[in-house]
């Protein structure tokens, strides 16, 4: 899998890569002819006491370092732009699926784990990407070009070598098999740790509202520990890979000098090839100990690689029309036959056969228990889900071959929970249209009965929010979403209970001066207050995913009893009358 992801991703840099491979094949040559220079000093110069054959080899010998960190420092260079090239190839690349999922694949992953995906596991691969162009590459280079100098110096001394590598080798092969589960092990806990974290920072005043502290620490805690416990773990097989390297390193270096000093004596070996084959012996080591240090990172980044592709190859259910209708009448009317939606694996499907007709002019509302499937209901109209049986017309046009940039103009979305996004009120407001003047945006503040309070900030609609919209009420929110929403202009309005945080004065007002402002478009509103939706031309009820009703307040309160419960749930029989 991780083979998989980079072969994709590095593709468009087979030059750069091209380039710093050369860099450092001839960075890699320029060490490994360092120690023959060295030996033939020491032998044709040191020993024989030839002063100019010791300073013109010498000057060779500064030239080959001089070229060898210079393509050192271009292969580095090279290396690390390539590297965060892919990172940030590859942090879009998951950021584009992740923006083109429904929120049933959203739910599927979790915001959380979606979040840690496109950073943490992005920068494990981009990691390993980098020290492949500045170690692994040189690595093999370095080993067999170092195996095969030691064996033109002395083959009988060579020996070693063919006890050192396969040692090595299976010493590292065994760690780091057991380190991959540990490192898929790391991530999930970083995920747990990242959900709570982000549970115990949006839920801080429900936490302090019911004096949860001490159990949010301990699940912190715990989520903590795990992680804590886990890194241990890998650490701990982490801190055996260096040690039995340097083992073998140290072993091998004795057995050297051992056998080169019998070889020495005997006439077979001179003191100057005996230099350089300990040099070749540590670039060799060196070598391994760098495709050791690769080795370490390999199997997160493979855990990491597996994670990213899974989201890479995750299909949004709701797919963009290959020939989509970029035209519409534009007159807003809504149709819903028989239309039936299923999560993935549930037993049971959460609307079944509904049927809603929605005109321009007239306001539509539906009404239910908790449960019934309103939001989900609204939520088929834009496309946050697919319907998985009938059909959602706009203008007769069903929505899935409509091009998403016309249904967005033509559906304008208030979703239960109102997200205002940082920066400030003009900022927000103008999300579903860049285009608007700062007079429409006080019209739809004054329509959505929030000019009053924008007017009090220090700044007017300049005046910051914060994330999430922490720094206004819960109504206030509500207020600035809806706002949004009508500078949008669009010909269909869902308002998804829109006016749950309003005071019945405030949802009142706004209710009317809706009426005036919308009366040439379709309104669908979704509500659990009955006074909110009594006056609609059209009320449709809805029980555990079924349409059990339709009709107008006084039809509906004589007729179904469904409806009848829920209105004499909130008011007493005089009121609903």
């Amino acid at each position: 899998m991780l083979i998989r992801l980079l072969r994709t991703y590095l593709r468009p840099y087979k030059k750069p890569i091209a380039l710093l491979v050369l860099l450092q094949f001839l960075q890699t040559c320029a060490t490994l002819y360092l120690p023959t220079l060295n030996a033939d000093i020491i032998d044709d110069g040191v020993v024989k006491g030839d002063s100019g054959y010791i300073l013109s080899f010498g000057a060779l010998m500064i030239g080959v370092s001089l070229a060898q960190v210079v393509c050192n420092i271009g292969a580095v260079y090279y290396g690390a732009r390539t590297a965060s090239a892919v990172g940030r190839d590859i942090r879009a690349g998951v950021f584009d699926r992740v923006q083109s999922f429904s929120a049933r694949e959203v739910g599927h992953f979790g915001a959380p784990s979606l979040i840690t995906r496109t950073t943490n596991d992005v920068q494990q691969v981009q990691m390993l990407a980098l020290m492949t162009f500045t170690l692994m590459v040189s690595a093999p280079i370095m080993c067999v070009g170092g195996i095969v100098m030691a064996l033109g110096l002395d083959v009988p001394l060579s020996g070693v070598l063919l006890a050192v590598v396969p040692v090595l080798g299976i010493a590292v092969s065994l760690i780091v098999r057991r380190l991959r589960p540990l490192f898929r092990a790391m991530q999930e806990r970083l995920d747990t740790v990242n959900r709570v974290l982000r549970e115990q920072i949006t839920g801080n005043r429900v936490i302090r509202a019911f004096v949860r502290d001490a159990y949010e620490e301990e699940r912190f805690r715990k989520a903590n520990v795990d992680l804590t416990e886990v890194s241990l773990g890998t650490g701990r097989m982490l801190a055996l890979m260096f040690p039995i390297v340097m083992t073998v390193v140290n072993v091998s270096s004795i057995a050297v000098v051992w056998f080169g000093a019998h070889r020495i004596d005997s006439g077979g070996m001179e003191i100057g090839a005996l230099t350089a084959f300990l040099a070749y012996l540590m670039q060799i080591v060196m070598s391994v100990m760098m495709a050791t240090f690769m080795f370490m990172m390999v199997p997160r980044a493979e855990v990491c690689a597996e994670r990213i592709q899974e989201v890479l190859e995750t299909r949004s259910s709701v797919v963009p029309p290959t020939a989509p209708v970029r035209e519409l009448r534009r007159h807003g009317h809504l149709e819903i036959r028989g239309a039936g939606f299923r999560y993935p694996g549930a037993e049971e499907p959460v609307l079944k056969s509904i049927d809603l007709v929605a005109r321009p002019g007239e306001t539509t509302a539906v009404i239910g228990s908790t449960g019934s499937g309103k939001s989900t209901l609204l939520g088929l109209v834009p496309r946050l889900f697919d319907a998985t049986d009938g059909d959602v017309l706009v203008d007769g046009v069903d929505v899935r071959t409509l091009e998403p940039r016309l249904l967005a103009r033509t559906v304008g979305l208030v979703p239960q929970k109102p997200y205002l996004f940082a920066g400030t009120v003009a900022t927000n407001l103008r999300y579903g249209n860049p285009d608007a003047s700062d007079e429409e945006l006080w019209h739809a503040l004054e329509v959505a009965q929030a000019k009053d309070f924008v007017e009090r900030l220090e700044s007017g609609i300049d005046s910051p929010i914060a994330q999430g919209g922490t720094n206004v009420s819960g109504g206030q929110r509500q207020r600035l979403a809806i706002a949004r929403t009508l500078v949008q202009r669009p010909e269909i309005y869902l308002f998804d209970d829109s006016f749950s945080a309003l005071d019945y004065a405030t949802d009142a007002a706004l209710r009317t001066a809706l009426a005036r402002e919308t009366a040439e478009a379709t309104v669908v509103i979704v509500a659990q207050r009955v006074s909110t939706i009594r006056d609609a031309d059209r009320i449709v009820v809805l029980d555990e995913g079924r349409v059990v009703g339709t009709g107008r307040h006084n039809e509906l309160m004589a007729e179904n009893e469904t409806y009848r419960e829920i209105v004499l749930s909130q008011l007493t029989e005089a009121e609903a009358a």
